[in-house]
C-alpha cells in the first residue's frame, strides 16, 4: 500500500498492475472462516500468517511463526494488529487439542483460519501469508529499519547481542531480533510485539524512503514484496484493495496483545486465554476494537 502511494513516477495503475502480477493468489481461508462480502468497505478483518513457507520446502511440515488478526475499522484510516499466541491451546478441527500454530502444519492456511475462527468467532475478509525470511531483502532494499530494543538480549540463533536503545538494523539483524523470545521478560508475548514493531518499522521506512523519485528501487521493492506474499482477497480485485487502503501509514498501526498467560500442562508449555480475551474477540467481530483498547490499555503494545 505504501509502494502504491509513492508511485509518482510509474503511475498508480501501471504500478498496481505490476504488483498484482508479482503476488501469488490462493484460497487461504476455510469457507467457515470466510466473510461473505466482496466490497472494500470497513470494518474489515484480515488473517496474516508469518511463515517461511515460500522460501523453504513448500511440501514440508511447518508451523506458523506469527498469527495476526488485522482489524481495519470503518473509514479505513487505522489498523489494529491483534497477535494470537502461537502456543495457544485450542481445539483444531479434526485433530483435537494442540497449539494453534500446529494447525498450519496439519492443514496449511485453511485449517489455521478455521481454528482461529473457532476460537475467536471472527470471520475474515481476506488472508495473507508473509514470508518473513523474504522480507530480509525488502528491509535491505529500504536501507535497513530502525528497531528499538528495550531489553538487552542475546540471539539463540546467531549469538548476536542486542543492546538497549534504538538501532538501524539490516534485514537479517532485524528478523533475528524479532524472532527472539528466550530471556525476555514476557517471553513469546515480547516476540509478538517485536513482530508488530518490525512491520511498523518497514511501513515507516517505506513511507519516507523517496520511492517516488527512484523508479528502479520502487520496481525492485515491488518484486521483493510480491515474492514474499501469498494472498486471498476474498474475490476482491487486489488493485481495489490496495487503492482503498493506500493511505495507511506507520502511525496508523496499533498493536494489541491477546490477554493470555503461559502454563505447562502435561510437560508441554501452552498459552491459555485470560478473561479479557473473549471481550477482545467480540470487539473485533462487532467493530468495537477502539473502545476495547481504550478500556484495556494494559494490552496495547508499545511499538
Amino acid at each position: 500500500m505504501v509502494l502504491v502511494s509513492a508511485a509518482g513516477v510509474l503511475g498508480l495503475r501501471a504500478l498496481v498492475a505490476r504488483y498484482e502480477r508479482s503476488v501469488a493468489q490462493e484460497r487461504l481461508l476455510d469457507e467457515a472462516a470466510r466473510q461473505r462480502r466482496t466490497a472494500v468497505s470497513g470494518p474489515l478483518n484480515y488473517l496474516i500468517i508469518g511463515s517461511d513457507l515460500r522460501a523453504n520446502d513448500p511440501e514440508g511440515g511447518q508451523r506458523a511463526d506469527t498469527i495476526v488478526i488485522a482489524h481495519v475499522p470503518a473509514g479505513l484510516g487505522q489498523a489494529y494488529l491483534v497477535s494470537i499466541p502461537r502456543d495457544l491451546r485450542v481445539e483444531i478441527p479434526g485433530y483435537g487439542t494442540d497449539k494453534i500454530n500446529a494447525a498450519f502444519a496439519y492443514g496449511r492456511a485453511p485449517l489455521l483460519s478455521a481454528a482461529v475462527t473457532g476460537l475467536t468467532g471472527v470471520n475474515f475478509d481476506g488472508a495473507a501469508i508473509i514470508d518473513f525470511s523474504g522480507f530480509q531483502h525488502v528491509v535491505d532494499l529500504l536501507g535497513g529499519v530502525t528497531m528499538c530494543v528495550d531489553t538487552p538480549t542475546r540471539s539463540i540463533h546467531t549469538g548476536r547481542v542486542f543492546t538497549a536503545g534504538c538501532h538501524q538494523m539490516s534485514g537479517a539483524i532485524a528478523l533475528d531480533y524479532a524472532r527472539q523470545r528466550y530471556d525476555l521478560p514476557a517471553g513469546d508475548f515480547d516476540r509478538q510485539r517485536h513482530h508488530q514493531q518490525l512491520l511498523k518499522a518497514i511501513l515507516a521506512k517505506a513511507s519516507g524512503s523517496g520511492l517516488a523519485t527512484n523508479p528502479l528501487k520502487l520496481d525492485q521493492l515491488i518484486r521483493a514484496v510480491g515474492s514474499s506474499l501469498t494472498v486471498d482477497t476474498n474475490g476482491v480485485p487486489l488493485q481495489d484493495l490496495i487503492f482503498a487502503m493506500r493511505g495507511l501509514r506507520a502511525g496508523d498501526l496499533v498493536g494489541l496483545q491477546v490477554p493470555a498467560h503461559a502454563e505447562t500442562i502435561g510437560g508441554t508449555s501452552y498459552a491459555l486465554l485470560d478473561d479479557p480475551a473473549p471481550d477482545l474477540f467480540a470487539a473485533v467481530s462487532n467493530a468495537e476494537v477502539a473502545a476495547w483498547a481504550t478500556a484495556n490499555p494494559k494490552w496495547i503494545n508499545k511499538l
